[in-house]
């Protein structure tokens, strides 16, 4: 067996951080989003993108929201110059959205970088360089001075190359690559001379972006980090602090999350998290997470299925079933009590009420999801999710007691079949054990009457022929239960009944639930008719139909 030595690692060092303010902080308006999905993502993939596809997935941004758009590397690759000149020389851009490419800070990428962006209205330059501990004395072998000359030559060579094509609305974004593996006072002197260079002003800000390039501390030393740079850094009020966190912990949305307390403003990420490793923040997960708080994200994310489609297709990448929001099993509850509770809340839930459901933290229908996908059946399941599944498909709003017969049916079946049960089965196996008001007695004729008693006069038709049954009560179905306990020499006591419309509507066909007592054993039965005291007569029908035929097999076996 390999090895497992834990001591080989460094654990990391936090800045020094006193008087944190972020963990008071809670996150109430959105930030500025921008979607590195056709680059950061892109450049992830086996396979990258073709055009089309690149095509398809800019639509999908710009339909959600999305005002700032990193769209390539243009300097790096032909594929996205080509790509950037399609969406500039066919206007593709809608006016107010920033198209973002990003660009080392070495000049001949960024006169090239200039190049692909020539008559576009409004975009961002992202220029880059790493600052990292490990960088500067493995890779560049520099010193920290030769590093943040690095930033400030590919700054001015940014600012150069803007006032060249003023025709364009220019946002300038610099980024300290690896800047969680940078030592936090560094990094601020860095960024320091790189805004010294483009001077912002309030009313024309530069972006400071602030990636997690590799995610090497919990989210909360994170947040020390961010909170610190806002602290210490130049100017703050013409600069935009973005962060860029990617998921190499697991943690990549929460210390996005805990980012914006500690005051940062702006937040890079691709749709459902792809990138690099483990992947990039999940902008849908951080945005449908402030939404489930009444935080209104400006991102539009109610057609899951389509962000979900779009980004399968495009990337070639399945998105898991348990993915938060957007997966396929999300809102799904199985446990027959977590399915209990839903339809016990759905059921309070009302218009003018906050949304307050067990094991549901947002709507399902808020995003494209319908309620039959809340509850599903399979063995665990219990009856609360059986009478869902047929109330939501069927509109057969079960009684309690039927929901106690009926669920341990299904999950023989359940257990039989090894799988989710589907509605269509659990509606056949409802009918097959309840609705048997046919066989083998079944209604024919019948006439009510009433002087000083209710009476009823009934035909029964069987395979032999068909009998006549008469009987007095106070009411039609006591006076039906009399006729049958009369003719078969047995006692009918109705214990339970319920009935409703199967849908609205004067045309609407009535369904009965009746539960009997009869000779000390209790039968379910259910009949459905236009007339809602025929359905009920033939409910009673039904639960006799079973004592019979309950009877003639304990006498075979005997």
């Amino acid at each position: 067996m390999s090895s497992f030595n834990h001591t080989k690692y460094r654990p990391f060092t936090p800045v020094a951080l006193e008087n944190r303010t972020w963990p008071d902080q809670e996150i109430t308006t959105a930030p500025l989003w921008a979607s590195v999905d056709l680059r950061d993502g892109n450049q992830a993939l086996v396979e990258p993108m073709t055009v089309e596809q690149k095509k398809e997935f800019f639509k999908l941004l710009v339909d959600v929201g999305f005002k700032e758009i990193e769209v390539g590397f243009p300097a790096a690759s032909q594929l996205d110059f080509d790509f950037v000149r399609w969406l500039v020389e066919e206007d593709q851009v809608p006016d107010d959205v920033y198209i973002q490419v990003l660009t080392q800070a070495r000049p001949e990428l960024i006169e090239r970088t200039y190049e692909s962006l020539k008559g576009a209205k409004k975009a961002v330059v992202h220029v880059y360089n790493s600052t990292s501990t490990t960088q500067r004395e493995q890779v560049f072998r520099l010193d920290k001075e030769g590093i943040k000359q690095i930033a400030v030559k590919g700054a001015q060579c940014v600012k150069d190359h803007a006032e060249k094509n003023p025709g364009t609305e220019w946002v300038f974004q610099y980024s300290p690559e690896s800047f969680t593996g940078t030592e936090t006072d560094y990094a601020v002197e860095v960024c320091d001379a790189v805004i010294d260079v483009w001077q912002p002003t309030p009313e024309r800000k530069c972006i400071i972006n602030l990636p997690a390039t590799v995610e090497v501390t919990t989210p909360n030393r994170f947040a020390d980090q961010i909170e610190y740079f806002c602290r210490h850094v130049k100017n703050r009020e013409s600069i935009i602090v973005s962060l860029h966190t990617h998921n190499d912990r697991g943690c990549g949305v929460a210390a996005a999350e805990l980012g914006l307390m500690a005051g940062a403003d702006r937040i890079e990420g691709t749709l459902l998290g792809n990138g690099e490793r483990t992947g990039n923040m999940d902008v849908v997960t951080i945005a449908m997470n402030m939404y489930s708080q009444g935080v209104d994200p400006k991102l539009s994310l109610g057609d899951m299925d389509r962000i979900v489609s779009v980004v399968q297709s495009c990337t070639q990448l399945p998105v898991h079933p348990r993915h938060p929001y957007a997966g396929e099993l999300v809102f799904t509850a199985f446990s027959g009590s977590h399915q209990d509770a839903i339809k016990k809340c759905l059921a309070n839930q009302t218009d003018d009420k906050a949304w307050d459901v067990a094991y549901l933290p947002i709507d399902p229908m808020d995003v494209g999801r319908s309620y039959q996908e809340v509850i599903r059946v399979n063995s665990q399941s219990g009856k609360g999710g059986v009478a869902f599944a047929l109330e939501q498909e069927y509109g057969l709003a079960l009684p309690r007691w039927l929901q106690v017969e009926l669920s341990p049916i299904v999950q023989r079946f359940s257990e039989e079949d090894g799988g989710v049960v589907k509605s269509a089965d659990m509606k056949r196996l409802f009918e097959e054990s309840f609705m048997t008001a046919s066989a083998p007695y079944a209604l024919g004729n019948y006439e009510l009457s009433k002087k000083d008693h209710d009476s009823v006069t009934a035909e029964l038709t069987h395979k032999d022929g068909s009998i006549s049954i008469e009987g007095e009560g106070n009411g039609a179905l006591s006076a039906f239960t009399t006729a049958l306990s009369n003719h078969f020499g047995i006692r009918v006591d109705i214990v339970q009944y319920q009935e409703h419309a199967l849908t609205n509507g004067s045309d609407s066909q009535a369904i009965a639930y009746i539960q009997a007592n009869i000779d000390g054993d209790r039968f379910n039965g259910v009949a459905i008719d236009n007339d809602i005291v025929s359905a009920s007569i033939q409910a009673v029908l039904a639960t006799v139909n079973q004592k019979v035929a309950s009877t003639n097999e304990q006498a075979n076996v005997a």
